[in-house]
């Protein structure tokens, strides 16, 4: 298990997340060129609905000193997500994907090779980023913080390390992308970080194939084998399974209409992590989020649908 480490008392966010942030141009109709464009990128979508279920949230990443950065940087500060960990690159761009619809589900296409996130490195965290995330009662990353180069992997290693020495909770994603890394390291790395992690937060498509694990209790066993104090097995539709180490709660999904999937997992995490920041208990939050991401998946985008606290309350 993670070893003690000194309480996070005086902390000035609730949550820092690092990662890739990107524009998202997403498909309206299936099979029809239109495409709505918003934002995505996994941790800065956790971070947006960690913000807006009431946590004092920040950001750490790079981008381009292009008009997609720019329209990030602005969405981060109307949405109340600090940016002084945010770093403008004048040589690399701002990454952007496209989701395309049909009889399987939603579809990623990525323009993010070389993006300016991508060539974020430990010296450049050593900065302002660092003295943020060891103000964060919690720092979230995800697989994806980890895949999108072997900079980028060694970066949010350095930013684990820093955080546990901090009295920073950590908290990881697995979000498991094959296009960006072979398995077999992404199987390592992501093993690597769960021993590091204090709140594990994988899904169970993702278990099975970094695993070859189906059973959920078996999953859940897995991340406290490896050091995770708490794990919240995210089940889509059929909701979570949450864990404290002592016991389990197996949370059911809300019956919804889904109209894009994009982002569910991530609104669920954000926004559990703003309610275990808040003081509620693993279970506790695990509800919550489940009831948030059940209303994300009812509109189009990563972000647009993410709810705020007024809203989940009345859905929870």
């Amino acid at each position: 298990m993670p070893e003690h480490r000194a309480p996070s008392v005086g902390k000035a966010f609730d949550v820092a997340a690092l990662g890739e942030a990107m524009v998202e141009f997403n498909q309206v109709h299936p099979g029809q060129p239109q495409y709505l464009r918003g934002f995505g990128g996994d941790t800065s979508n956790a971070a947006i609905a960690a913000a807006r279920a009431g946590a004092r949230v920040a950001y750490l990443t790079r981008i381009g000193q292009d008009s997609f950065g720019q329209a990030l940087a602005a969405l981060w500060r109307t949405e109340g997500v600090d940016v002084r960990g945010v770093q403008s690159d004048g040589e690399h761009p701002t990454g952007i994907y496209f989701v395309t619809h049909g009889a399987h589900g939603h579809e990623f296409s990525y323009l993010r090779a070389g993006s300016a996130a991508s060539r974020m490195t430990p010296q450049w965290l050593a900065g302002e980023p660092a003295a943020v995330l060891r103000a964060a009662r919690i720092l979230h990353l995800s697989g994806i913080s980890l895949a999108i180069s072997p900079q980028a992997c060694d970066t949010a290693f350095e930013a684990m390390r820093l955080a546990r020495e901090a009295g920073t909770r950590v908290a990881f994603d697995s979000n498991l992308r094959l296009k960006l890394w072979p398995l077999a390291r992404a199987q390592a790395c992501i093993a690597q970080a769960v021993s590091l992690c204090d709140i594990f937060l994988p899904s169970l498509e993702d278990m099975q194939a970094l695993t070859g694990l189906a059973d959920p209790d078996a999953i859940v066993d897995w991340g406290h084998a490896r050091g995770a104090a708490t794990v919240v097995l995210k089940l889509g539709a059929e909701g979570a399974l949450a864990s404290d180490g002592q016991r389990r709660e197996r949370i059911p999904g809300l019956r919804v209409t889904p109209v894009d999937a994009t982002g569910a997992g991530d609104c669920f995490c954000g926004n559990l992590l703003a309610r275990l920041a808040q003081g509620d208990d693993v279970f506790t939050a695990a509800r919550y989020a489940n009831a948030a991401a059940a209303l994300a998946v009812q509109g189009y985008g990563a972000v647009a649908p993410l709810p705020y606290a007024r809203q989940v309350q009345v859905a929870a």
